[in-house]
């Protein structure tokens, strides 16, 4: 028999097939986070396994409220089942990406069968989640910001060099190499810029990071005089947060049987140069992925088209990539994906637009 709802009432049969439903979210919801951990190792792993462990509680509830009316497993919702397919496969920062939309769209908060523990538990794992997430955007940003800036770079401004150097009226053969040209031209700007760009940054890290025979010295600075205190001035601490964390350094360094690098360490990021990547790893993605995105405009010609067919499938190439894009980074940066895609696409088409008008007044102009 079904166990009276948390308000006291006779649960209906809508009651009961909602509570049903929630019970097989959860329980996919769990499954997903198990599939996560398992791609997983050290603290990221405990904690998706403790967001697993939460989402086994949600599930409880559901089915104490269910009683013998719980009825055969049913299958959660087609997100989140899609959710674990990823999970199972790729167990990537898209499929955290993906979790954190899922936990954002709870409804618990409305919902008088959930507790308030519930709903306060959903939105903490949403800001969890969010944190896991960032983890891998922060791990992969340097090559990942070169190829997304790359493919977009290549598509938008080889379509408006094409449908530019197109409404001139000139030969479908011009079109083609001018196409090419644009394609190697940009790669290897894009290519070179990014090397220089990451490697600037790298430097401009290696400069700022602690050398290293400060960890030599640590056990024989003056108690007293504590001139450690200035080194975490120069880092940004007021007077009386560097001197109580200098002395607590500093009371380690004489405790311990030798002397310890906590000096190199304070105000310092340990992975910043992973986030940023490397040069070559940069400029290669860079030069690839503009190449790929430069070369769409180009293939209708390639293939023998000519005129407006060419550059109207040309243009639909580079919409499709455009929305394919923009989603991927909306689903990286937690917002909607359909919103980012078209503004990809309104963005890059506009920009050829302006480019085939442009080319149009000037071939007219001269013809």
């Amino acid at each position: 028999m079904t166990a009276p709802g948390p308000v006291g009432r006779e649960p209906s049969q809508r009651d009961i097939r909602r509570w049903r439903q929630y019970l097989a979210d959860e329980r996919a919801e769990a499954a997903v986070y198990r599939d996560l951990a398992n791609r997983r190792a050290g603290e990221e792993r405990q904690i998706l396994l403790a967001l697993a462990e939460a989402e086994g509680r949600h599930e409880d509830h559901w089915r104490q409220l269910l009683g013998s009316d719980v009825g055969s497993p049913r299958r959660g919702a087609l997100r989140t089942r899609f959710l674990g397919l990823l999970a199972r496969r790729f167990g990537s920062v898209f499929v955290l990406a993906l979790a954190q939309r899922a936990e954002s769209r709870s409804p618990y908060d409305a919902d008088a069968d959930a507790t308030n523990a519930m709903a306060a538990d959903e939105t903490v794992h949403e800001e969890v989640v969010r944190g896991l997430a960032a983890r891998g955007r922060k791990r992969l940003s340097g090559t990942f910001r070169a190829a997304v800036f790359g493919v977009n770079d290549g598509l938008v401004s080889n379509l408006a060099l094409v449908l530019g150097i197109g409404a001139t009226g000139v030969p479908a053969a011009t079109i083609l190499f001018t196409g090419i040209a644009g394609l190697l031209a940009g790669a290897l700007s894009m290519g070179a810029g990014e090397y220089v760009s990451v490697r600037s940054q790298r430097e401009l890290l290696e400069a700022s990071t602690p050398a290293a025979p400060a960890k030599s010295v640590l056990s024989h600075l003056d108690l007293a005089a504590n001139e450690l205190t200035l080194v975490y001035r120069a880092r940004g601490m007021s007077e009386d947060e560097a001197e109580t964390y200098a002395r607590g350094v500093l009371a380690t360094a004489y405790a311990a049987t030798g002397p310890i690098s906590a000096v190199t360490n304070a105000a310092v990021e340990p992975d910043e140069h992973e986030a940023i990547g490397t040069g070559t790893g940069a400029a290669l993605s860079s030069f690839c992925f503009f190449a790929s995105g430069a070369l769409l405009p180009v293939l209708p010609y390639l293939f023998g088209l000519t005129g407006y067919p060419a550059m109207i499938l040309a243009t639909v190439l580079v919409g499709v990539a455009l929305l394919a894009t923009g989603a991927v980074v909306g689903l990286l940066s937690g917002g909607p994906p359909l919103k980012r895609a078209l503004r990809q696409l309104v963005i890059g088409l506009g920009a050829a637009a302006v480019t085939y008008l442009l080319g149009w007044v000037f071939g007219a102009s001269i013809g």
